[in-house]
């Protein structure tokens, strides 16, 4: 009996110790291990942000056509709502008018990169010039600087969150994929985003989604009766003195 005991002791202790090894590598690759050891070890984008308030950046992707562009932008204007656009210097080039009225309108723009690819594959002398070329396309249209930018694909690595952040941009993420690129239904767009918002949320939208100017009104209507108010990105994230979640919620430094 005592010899079955002690096997299943040291079975039990192995286990223990296969989960915490898998919870250590888990914790290591999703920059948990940043939070434990009070170090770096992820270069995070801003996915939110503990802003301390309820409010909500509602955010658009623009690379493939116009087709929806209007309707989104009369939305906006008629709930009064700020928002955060990131433009592909193709797409900006292309629709230069469509810069200057999303600017127009008093929405924020920050890039989405030169060409559309996966940037984590880029050196950072390639990163610097997508960044660059981009922001300059968006820059002489609209007179302003560009220091926001979300990585095409959600995809990065350190390379190009540091990158980024050197030449004095803020990586943006978000937090709430709306999913409407999927041609979701208006109504399926707006369970999705309402059920995930939470202070300081930053939504991913696309100007060219089917029915994404269709689900804005439920969703904005909804935030706004649970005393949610909207912000730009840039009115949104901390811009000093503040810390990276393992999820990469951006904090207060002194939490």
């Amino acid at each position: 009996m005592a010899y079955v005991i002690k096997i299943r002791g040291v079975i039990v202790c192995f286990a223990v110790a296969v989960v915490i090894a898998a919870l250590s590598l888990s914790a290591y690759y999703s920059g948990a291990y940043a939070v434990w050891m009070g170090g770096t070890v992820r270069k995070l984008p801003i996915y939110s942000v503990e802003c301390g308030e309820k409010a909500v950046a509602l955010t658009f992707d623009c690379a493939w056509g116009v087709d929806h562009t209007d309707d989104i932008l009369a939305v906006l204007e008629r709930e009064g709502v700020p928002s955060t656009w990131f433009m592909v210097e193709f797409w900006a080039e292309k629709y230069p008018e469509y810069v200057q009225k999303i600017d127009g309108a008093g929405h924020e723009i920050g890039t989405h990169s030169s060409t559309h690819s996966y940037m984590s594959r880029l050196s950072a002398e390639e990163i610097r010039s997508e960044l660059a070329s981009s922001s300059q396309a968006i820059s002489a249209v609209t007179n302003k600087e560009v220091e926001l930018f979300r990585p095409p694909y959600g995809d990065y690595n350190d390379r190009l969150v540091a990158t980024a952040e050197e030449e004095g941009y803020f990586v943006i993420q978000w937090d709430v994929d709306s999913l409407d690129w999927k041609d979701l239904s208006a109504g399926d767009i707006a369970v999705r985003v309402l059920g995930g918002v939470r202070e300081g949320s930053i939504v991913l939208f696309h100007n060219n989604g089917l029915h994404t100017a269709e689900s804005l009104p439920a969703v904005i209507s909804a935030l706004k009766n649970r005393g949610y108010t909207f912000k730009t990105v840039g009115d949104l994230i901390l811009r000093e003195g503040y810390k990276m979640a393992a999820d990469g919620r951006q904090q207060p430094a002194e939490n």
